[in-house]
């Protein structure tokens, strides 16, 4: 199993990466809380990791924090719940954000998400009710902040790399491109992620 990954970043291209480790260099899949963390292309980063075995496939998932690599072991555990899935949910809400849902049973902070629909929802809600001190926040912070990530020189470029971090994540295109729409100019990558995230969050 591999549980910890170091190394400088070469790739970005949400919500995959590639981190150079020296002799070998891991492609990972990030939810978008750990990728407004990441470091700039060229320096180091430290990730937790797991890593999802399957007859046709070997992934490798990185997360900034422990919390939040126990709170996607926990999603996906739960029936109906793939990886895909929850990456998404906690690249629309953070484990915080997912342990009050869970403390509240508010479905509706889910059910905007792709791939979770009402009954999906109640049911998560449900079989976290009893877990949500595996979801508590345990205090680790990430090493680096999203400010370290540097604006794009090329707009049209940084706009491409948001909409398809949408569509990785389950948005539609039309979602997508309305979400893009009205960005700043200057707005790179990461930042634009998240404002996308966030206009296309439940309101409330």
């Amino acid at each position: 199993m591999i549980g910890l990954v170091r190394g400088i970043v070469r790739e970005k291209a949400p919500p995959r990466i590639l981190v150079d480790t020296g002799p070998l260099g891991y492609e990972l899949l990030v939810p978008m809380s750990t990728f407004y963390t990441l470091p700039a292309i060229g320096q180091e980063v430290t990730l937790r990791t797991h890593l999802l075995v399957r007859e046709d496939e070997h992934q490798l998932y990185g997360f900034a924090t422990e919390e939040e690599r126990h709170a996607f072991r926990q999603l996906i555990r739960i029936a109906g719940i793939g990886a895909r899935t929850a990456l998404a949910i906690l690249s629309g809400l953070s484990v915080r954000e997912l342990r009050e849902a869970v403390l509240l049973q508010d479905g509706g902070r889910l059910v905007k998400i792709p791939g979770i629909g009402k009954k999906t929802a109640e049911r998560l809600l449900l079989e976290l009710k009893d877990k949500t001190g595996s979801l508590q926040p345990s205090g680790t912070t990430p090493s680096t902040e999203a400010g370290s990530i540097g604006a794009c020189a090329v707009e049209e470029t940084v706009r491409t790399e948001i909409v398809a971090a949408l569509l990785a994540l389950g948005y539609s295109e039309r979602e997508a491109l309305r979400a893009v729409a009205d960005l700043p100019p200057q707005t790179d990558t990461a930042s634009g992620i998240r404002l996308a995230l966030k206009s296309l969050a439940p309101v409330g």
